[in-house]
């Protein structure tokens, strides 16, 4: 194959990759519809599937790839046969159609050639559709594998979905005709976004020059006042005789000359304000409107992750023998593509959480007198400022501010003495904190207490705020705000000393003048009064650890409010300048990342200002009031090596997590099963043990038992390692008191570790 030829496969390929991803996402929400609708609307689905699998496979076919065109041909003739009213829609079959669905994606999105145990799950797929074509029950490889995870659940004939739903089906869309279309790569829409939010630049630039020009005209007036006053007294000055006797011709023809100058460049200063002043309205509209419409090219509908949200909940709830129902409203609403794609992971945490921590299983949702199906709402709405609300909710079991402190307590983020004054809404705030973890258990979905952190962080990177309500056995809401677009938006300049710099106007509750009289000192904090609330007032100076004039308050005091999720905190300035539209600058990777700054700006007159971050402000802040700040829990310097039993009947496995444990510093001893290693318990120290469960004579879970009945052994941490990877085993390991489960189809080594230092 020649170079040219080479070349126009790849980009053939890319082609595929791209109308791909829109074929089965259109295929993965049609199925899901498929479960939810009732027998008479079922056949346009279906009809609607059927084409988007004849069109994957065309295009499969197109690039020589046997393995995809394959799959879709299987799905095809099930298709085919629902169609022709010769077999009917059931869990089993739509299940498999959805594992089809899952291996198809796979397919796409590697590089290289699938290995022989794809290939076999493959087959094994095409083997059981060709089944069903036939009237016989699928035997059914495995589950679909859940979105983002790929976890798979134990072989059995009679799985378990959730069951159909009497609603209208959602319309499966389709991209629009060729004609209408035209495909460009991210990169290159990227590239002329940045360059067109650069012209934003030259539209500041443009009203710094008329400003400018304004105020040159202005002194100029002021001028002419002072000169009219002063004029008649020059000509007299200059008409009168010297003492020789003689008037000098020269200064009163200069006084003249000078006159007509000064008018002429009266008139030159007026028409130049005046194109400036035009110029700026023409700049202003031309780059407001050219910005407009790039940013729409990038805006997405938010529909575009639905299909991603709603495969998860279905496989996630599957997984872990729950029903739940997602409900999207407001996916119409179009969102910035970048804010979206940095949305996708921080939602997915989200949709997570409330699966595995609130929504009941369904025998225990009817003992409280619910419907065994539980229900997510996913809900948008547009928000003056150019901003979008994401409001998630569920009708679970809600959030225990108790096991909230305890779970604190125990990961030595506040003392049991702190949990004991806390109240309700102090306790809440902790779930935002990294490693605070209400699971009884950590897997590869939750425990690990990260998923909400990582929520908060996303969201505040992005300008936004997360907040949440919880009620015990109602549910519980989260409420994300944030910009529909990402790279320009409305800041607030203000001036420390000589510096300039910039907060975004979405933090900015109110910038106001107050006398120095009214602060007042609270418990040794200087503070405000604002509408009746008490706010603690601090120097932004001194939160940016910048040199302070003096220490003591001027007659007049310039002060921003700014507010984060359940704070507001007043910073004094020097000046506040003006609001202004804004447009980011990185700071590059060297400074990627600057405590209390989150990029920086050009202004029209040329400088630079900086970008606060205002969440890192109000932590910056605390610590400038003196409000007690507990620190983590120091090693000591020269503390003794963590011990650990690994407990594995396979040699091979065995050697591998000694190595790796003790790679990392860990002494470790091992044992060839149950018996063995309790017996080391009883005779050594140890700080944690991590078992196999599948072992001769004393498996893991007996193991765990017989650990968690044990007086001096009941507060070992135990992690189990194994393949046995299905709902039943999880919830077994769960039952026994194990501290965490990790698949070994799953395995990764660094997070053995992790799970190992969050426990020890």
């Amino acid at each position: 194959m020649d170079k040219k030829e080479e070349e126009f496969q790849k980009k053939l390929l890319s082609m595929f990759k791209t109308e791909s991803k829109e074929h089965l996402n259109a295929i993965t929400e049609g199925l899901i519809e498929l479960e939810k609708s009732p027998p008479e609307n079922r056949m346009g689905l279906i009809e609607t599937i059927f084409r988007e699998v004849h069109s994957l496979k065309g295009a499969a076919r197109t690039v020589n790839l046997k393995d995809i065109e394959s799959l879709c041909q299987s799905m095809e003739n099930v298709f085919a046969s629902l169609k022709r009213k010769e077999i009917a829609t059931s869990p089993p079959l739509l299940n498999e159609l959805h594992h089809a669905a899952d291996h198809a994606g796979k397919l796409i999105s590697v590089e290289e050639e699938p290995d022989i145990s794809e290939k076999v799950k493959i087959k094994e797929i095409i083997q059981n559709l060709e089944s069903a074509v036939k009237g016989e029950v699928p035997r059914i490889v495995s589950p679909p594998p859940a979105a983002e995870e790929k976890q798979a659940a134990p072989e059995t004939n009679n799985l378990q979905t959730p069951p159909l739903a009497e609603e209208k089906p959602r319309k499966v869309e389709t991209m629009p005709p060729s004609a209408e279309t035209v495909r460009i790569s991210k990169a290159k829409l990227d590239s002329l976004l940045l360059q067109v939010e650069e012209m934003l630049s030259v539209k500041l630039a443009a009203g710094q020059r008329a400003l400018e020009l304004q105020g040159i005209d202005v002194s100029f007036a002021a001028w002419k006042k002072e000169w009219a006053k002063a004029r008649p007294e020059a000509r007299k000055l200059v008409m009168t005789e010297d003492p020789h006797g003689c008037v000098s011709p020269k200064l009163v023809e200069f006084l003249d000359m000078n006159e007509a100058f000064i008018k002429s460049l009266e008139n030159r200063l007026i028409l130049l304000t005046k194109n400036a002043e035009y110029e700026n309205r023409q700049y202003g509209g031309m780059v407001d409107s050219l910005l407009d419409d790039m940013k729409k090219v990038l805006m997405l509908p938010f529909s575009s992750l639905s299909g991603i949200f709603l495969k998860l909940v279905r496989d996630l709830s599957y997984e872990q023998g729950k029903e739940t129902e997602l409900v999207i409203r407001g996916e119409e609403i179009e969102i910035d593509r970048r804010i979206l794609e940095e949305m996708k992971d921080p939602l997915i945490h989200l949709l997570r959480n409330c699966i595995d921590h609130g929504i009941e299983k369904p025998d225990e949702r009817q003992k409280k007198h619910k419907k065994s199906r539980g229900t997510l709402k996913l809900n948008l709405g547009a928000k003056e400022g150019g901003k979008i609300e994401i409001m998630l909710s569920d009708d679970g079991a809600g959030i225990d501010a108790s096991k909230i402190k305890s779970a604190a307590v125990k990961r030595g983020v506040i003392s049991q003495e702190e949990a004991g004054k806390m109240g309700e809404q102090d306790a809440f705030s902790l779930i935002f904190v990294s490693g605070v973890s209400t699971s009884p258990i950590i897997t590869e979905v939750s425990g690990r207490g990260l998923g909400l952190a990582i929520v908060r962080e996303k969201v505040e990177k992005l300008n936004g705020v997360v907040s949440f309500e919880t009620q015990v056995d109602r549910g519980t809401a989260f409420r994300i705000v944030i910009p529909l677009t990402l790279s320009t938006f409305r800041g607030l300049l203000v001036q420390v000393n000589e510096s300039l710099f910039v907060l975004p106007a979405t933090n900015v509750e109110r910038a106001l003048r107050i006398n120095k009289e009214e602060i007042r000192t609270v418990e040794n904090r200087e503070t405000i009064s604002l509408n009746g609330q008490v706010i603690s007032l601090v120097r932004l100076a001194d939160v940016l650890e910048l040199p302070e004039k003096t220490k003591s308050f001027p007659e007049i005091v310039e002060i921003v409010v700014l507010g984060s999720v359940e704070k507001r905190i007043a910073f004094m300035v020097d000046d506040v300048l003006q609001e202004q539209e804004v447009l980011v600058k990185s700071l590059g990777r060297q400074l990627l990342r600057i405590r209390n700054v989150a990029g920086a700006t050009v202004l029209g007159n040329g400088r630079i200002a900086p970008i606060l971050n205002v969440h890192d402000l109000m932590k910056s802040a605390v610590k400038v009031t003196g409000s007690p700040v507990k620190a983590p829990p120091e090693k000591e310097a020269n503390a003794r090596r963590n011990s650990l039993l690994v407990v594995e009947d396979s040699i091979t496995s065995r050697t591998l997590l000694k190595n790796i444990l003790e790679t990392a510093g860990y002494d470790v001893l091992t044992a060839v099963d149950g018996v063995d290693a309790f017996t080391a318990l009883k005779t050594r120290e140890f700080d944690l043990v991590v078992s196999d469960v599948d072992m001769p004579r004393l498996n893991g879970f007996d193991l765990t038992v017989k650990i968690r009945a044990d007086k001096k052994l009941s507060q070992m941490p135990v992690v189990l390692v194994t393949a046995l990877e299905s709902r039943e085993y999880k919830e077994r390991g769960i039952e026994v008191g194990a501290n965490a489960y990790i698949v070994k189809s799953s395995f990764d080594q660094s997070n053995l570790l992790e799970v190992i230092q969050r426990l020890i």
